[in-house]
Protein backbone atom coordinates (compact mmCIF):
# COMPACT_ATOMS: atom_id res chain seq x y z
CA UNK A 1 0.00 0.00 0.00
CA UNK A 2 1.45 3.35 -1.16
CA UNK A 3 1.48 6.82 0.90
CA UNK A 4 1.38 7.94 -2.45
CA UNK A 5 -1.92 10.96 -2.99
CA UNK A 6 -2.95 11.78 -6.72
CA UNK A 7 -3.83 15.72 -7.02
CA UNK A 8 -7.51 15.74 -8.06
CA UNK A 9 -7.89 16.21 -11.48
CA UNK A 10 -11.03 16.89 -14.28
CA UNK A 11 -10.54 15.53 -17.54
CA UNK A 12 -13.34 15.60 -21.03
CA UNK A 13 -14.26 11.84 -21.20
CA UNK A 14 -16.17 9.82 -23.89
CA UNK A 15 -18.76 10.04 -21.03
CA UNK A 16 -18.62 13.65 -19.67
CA UNK A 17 -16.18 15.38 -17.55
CA UNK A 18 -14.47 12.68 -15.16
CA UNK A 19 -12.86 14.40 -11.92
CA UNK A 20 -10.64 11.86 -9.86
CA UNK A 21 -12.11 12.52 -6.51
CA UNK A 22 -15.62 12.05 -7.47
CA UNK A 23 -14.60 8.32 -8.92
CA UNK A 24 -16.19 5.18 -7.85
CA UNK A 25 -13.39 2.99 -5.90
CA UNK A 26 -11.30 1.30 -6.74
CA UNK A 27 -10.52 3.32 -9.84
CA UNK A 28 -7.98 1.22 -12.04
CA UNK A 29 -6.41 3.98 -14.81
CA UNK A 30 -4.55 2.65 -17.32
CA UNK A 31 -2.74 4.78 -19.66
CA UNK A 32 -1.80 4.02 -22.52
CA UNK A 33 0.36 5.59 -25.69
CA UNK A 34 -2.15 5.99 -28.82
CA UNK A 35 -6.16 4.95 -30.03
CA UNK A 36 -6.14 2.08 -32.70
CA UNK A 37 -2.90 0.87 -32.29
CA UNK A 38 -1.44 -2.74 -31.77
CA UNK A 39 -0.45 -2.86 -28.77
CA UNK A 40 -2.76 -0.28 -27.16
CA UNK A 41 -6.04 -2.07 -29.39
CA UNK A 42 -4.82 -5.23 -27.51
CA UNK A 43 -4.93 -4.05 -23.62
CA UNK A 44 -8.15 -1.97 -24.40
CA UNK A 45 -9.37 -5.37 -25.27
CA UNK A 46 -7.59 -6.84 -22.32
CA UNK A 47 -9.26 -4.48 -20.23
CA UNK A 48 -12.96 -4.40 -22.04
CA UNK A 49 -12.99 -8.39 -21.95
CA UNK A 50 -12.87 -8.83 -18.12
CA UNK A 51 -14.92 -5.23 -17.59
CA UNK A 52 -17.46 -7.78 -15.62
CA UNK A 53 -15.42 -9.03 -13.30
CA UNK A 54 -13.79 -5.66 -12.92
CA UNK A 55 -17.22 -4.08 -12.13
CA UNK A 56 -18.42 -7.36 -9.89
CA UNK A 57 -15.42 -6.34 -7.74
CA UNK A 58 -16.33 -3.45 -7.04
CA UNK A 59 -13.68 -1.17 -9.06
CA UNK A 60 -14.15 1.15 -12.25
CA UNK A 61 -11.80 1.29 -14.96
CA UNK A 62 -10.99 3.59 -17.18
CA UNK A 63 -8.32 4.77 -19.91
CA UNK A 64 -6.59 7.64 -20.58
CA UNK A 65 -4.24 8.80 -23.63
CA UNK A 66 -2.84 12.11 -24.83
CA UNK A 67 -5.44 11.33 -28.24
CA UNK A 68 -8.55 14.12 -28.77
CA UNK A 69 -12.03 13.51 -27.10
CA UNK A 70 -13.47 12.38 -30.85
CA UNK A 71 -10.10 9.73 -31.15
CA UNK A 72 -11.60 8.36 -28.22
CA UNK A 73 -15.30 8.03 -29.39
CA UNK A 74 -14.66 6.23 -32.64
CA UNK A 75 -12.13 4.02 -30.36
CA UNK A 76 -14.28 2.90 -28.29
CA UNK A 77 -16.89 2.74 -30.53
CA UNK A 78 -14.93 0.25 -32.83
CA UNK A 79 -13.94 -1.98 -29.76
CA UNK A 80 -17.52 -1.29 -27.94
CA UNK A 81 -15.56 -0.67 -24.30
CA UNK A 82 -18.06 -0.25 -21.82
CA UNK A 83 -15.79 2.10 -19.97
CA UNK A 84 -14.65 5.47 -20.36
CA UNK A 85 -11.61 6.88 -21.93
CA UNK A 86 -10.08 10.23 -20.53
CA UNK A 87 -8.66 12.86 -23.08
CA UNK A 88 -5.15 14.14 -21.69
CA UNK A 89 -3.61 16.04 -24.77
CA UNK A 90 -2.36 18.70 -22.13
CA UNK A 91 -0.58 16.10 -20.15
CA UNK A 92 -1.96 16.77 -16.83
CA UNK A 93 -2.93 13.37 -15.59
CA UNK A 94 0.27 12.36 -17.57
CA UNK A 95 2.05 14.70 -15.39
CA UNK A 96 0.69 13.84 -12.22
CA UNK A 97 1.27 10.07 -12.55
CA UNK A 98 4.54 10.70 -14.11
CA UNK A 99 4.33 8.59 -16.90
CA UNK A 100 5.95 10.65 -19.55
CA UNK A 101 8.99 9.27 -20.62
CA UNK A 102 11.71 9.01 -23.67
CA UNK A 103 11.19 6.16 -25.84
CA UNK A 104 13.22 4.41 -29.03
CA UNK A 105 10.58 4.13 -31.69
CA UNK A 106 12.45 3.16 -35.15
CA UNK A 107 15.75 3.88 -34.27
CA UNK A 108 14.59 7.61 -32.55
CA UNK A 109 14.20 8.76 -29.42
CA UNK A 110 10.74 10.11 -28.84
CA UNK A 111 8.69 11.38 -25.85
CA UNK A 112 5.70 9.50 -25.38
CA UNK A 113 3.15 7.83 -22.64
CA UNK A 114 4.85 4.83 -20.77
CA UNK A 115 2.24 2.02 -20.90
CA UNK A 116 1.22 2.18 -16.84
CA UNK A 117 -1.82 1.76 -14.65
CA UNK A 118 -2.52 2.17 -11.48
CA UNK A 119 -5.02 1.14 -8.64
CA UNK A 120 -6.27 4.49 -6.50
CA UNK A 121 -8.33 4.04 -3.74
CA UNK A 122 -10.07 6.40 -0.67
CA UNK A 123 -8.22 10.07 -0.82
CA UNK A 124 -6.86 9.50 -4.26
CA UNK A 125 -3.98 7.37 -2.78
CA UNK A 126 -2.06 4.91 -4.96
CA UNK A 127 -2.91 1.45 -3.99
CA UNK A 128 -0.67 -0.54 -6.61
CA UNK A 129 0.76 0.63 -9.93
CA UNK A 130 2.92 -1.52 -12.75
CA UNK A 131 4.89 0.91 -15.37
CA UNK A 132 6.55 -0.68 -18.35
CA UNK A 133 3.28 -2.95 -19.02
CA UNK A 134 4.06 -5.40 -21.03
CA UNK A 135 0.09 -6.43 -22.68
CA UNK A 136 -0.21 -9.93 -22.58
CA UNK A 137 -1.86 -11.34 -18.82
CA UNK A 138 -1.75 -7.69 -17.31
CA UNK A 139 -5.25 -6.75 -17.16
CA UNK A 140 -5.80 -10.44 -15.56
CA UNK A 141 -3.26 -9.36 -13.54
CA UNK A 142 -4.51 -5.75 -12.15
CA UNK A 143 -7.77 -7.82 -11.66
CA UNK A 144 -6.58 -10.67 -9.26
CA UNK A 145 -5.09 -7.41 -7.25
CA UNK A 146 -8.64 -5.89 -7.30
CA UNK A 147 -9.47 -8.97 -6.23
CA UNK A 148 -7.57 -8.88 -2.80
CA UNK A 149 -8.80 -5.82 -1.45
Amino acid sequence: MSDTRIEDFTLPSTGGDFTLSAATRPLVIYFYPKDSTPGCTTESAAFRDLNAEFTAAGATVVGISRDSLKSHQNFKAKLELPFELLSDPDETACALFGVMKMKNMYGKQVRGVERSTFVIGADNRILREWRGVKVPGHAEEVLAFIRTL
